[in-house]
């Protein structure tokens, strides 16, 4: 593995070799969640399964959180990253479910979302931005304010455009194309 040249906060090149040599983004013929076929698949977990390579993709998103005064991520991908970020900023979090629970309170989320609290969403990979809207959806009927979403890695595929449309900016720590004019 490949650390940061410091202990701040890690360049998007950085990232990306962490991510390529972590096996986290594979090239061939893959289908996608959406269903789209794609010469090349992002598996962020490949990364944050590693609690050193983890501890760097912390510090980068750490570095790009603003004034939000808590975090919140879709399970699974988000989670370790949401959580390592609090950890690293001490800020609370949530939990997000990609679905209710179906006993118990039937919460969309873990964790709390004070109403007028502001919330930045952090994901692991956006494509179409579908589930990072589903995100905002959550936090935002809970009484949350979220005008910014921060991922790892954007495909480029129109989740910027489609988070725009919902008064949320996209930031990423590297994108699709970055990853390929490093690949080896």
């Amino acid at each position: 593995m490949t650390a940061p040249a410091s202990d701040g906060a890690p360049t998007r090149e950085e990232i990306a070799r962490l991510l390529l040599d972590a096996g986290a983004v594979r090239f061939g013929e893959f289908t996608l969640t959406s269903g789209a076929k794609s010469d090349v698949y992002i598996d962020v977990k490949k990364a944050w399964t590693d609690p050193r390579r983890l501890s760097v993709l912390a510090r980068g998103l750490a570095a790009h959180a603003g004034a939000e005064e808590r975090l919140a991520g879709m399970e699974l991908g988000a989670v370790p990253l949401v959580v390592a970020v609090a950890l690293e900023l001490g800020r609370p979090y949530a939990v997000l479910r990609k679905a209710p629970k179906e006993h118990g309170t039937r919460q969309a989320f873990e964790g709390e979302i004070p109403t007028g609290s502001r919330v930045l969403v952090i994901e692991d990979v956006t494509t179409t931005g579908g589930s990072t809207v589903r995100s905002v959806e959550i936090v935002r009927a809970a009484g949350g304010l979220v005008d910014r979403a921060l991922a790892v890695t954007d495909r480029g595929e129109g989740a910027t455009e489609r988070l725009a449309g919902i008064g949320v900016r996209l930031e990423t720590l590297v994108t699709l194309s970055e990853l390929r004019g490093l690949r080896r």
